[in-house]
């Protein structure tokens, strides 16, 4: 795997969840990065456009288990998930 290459783990309004998850993913170490977090400018500040938490592909592993820790697991980006079991992740929902 690339080690640059980023996945999405969530997507949502929430921003008291994405602080949150940043929060976390930070104390944990992983890499990640927030996008959309700027499209007030198109929405008018309505919040309708959903803001992806990006992380690092290598450690999407940890952020999984990390989220469903945390029992956040139901927020995690279904489309990533899929793919990760689908490539061997070991992480049981």
């Amino acid at each position: 795997m690339d080690k640059d290459y980023m996945v999405p783990l969530l997507k949502t309004n929430d921003m008291v969840l994405i602080s949150y998850v940043e929060t976390l993913l930070t104390e944990a170490g992983i890499g990640h990065l927030v996008l959309d977090g700027n499209m007030s400018i198109l929405e008018g500040s309505l919040g309708i456009i959903p803001r992806r938490v990006m992380v690092i592909e290598d450690d999407l592993g940890a952020a999984i288990r990390l989220m469903r820790k945390m029992e956040l697991g139901h927020e995690l980006d279904a489309d990533t998930l899929a793919r990760h079991d689908k490539a061997g992740g070991s992480e049981a929902p």
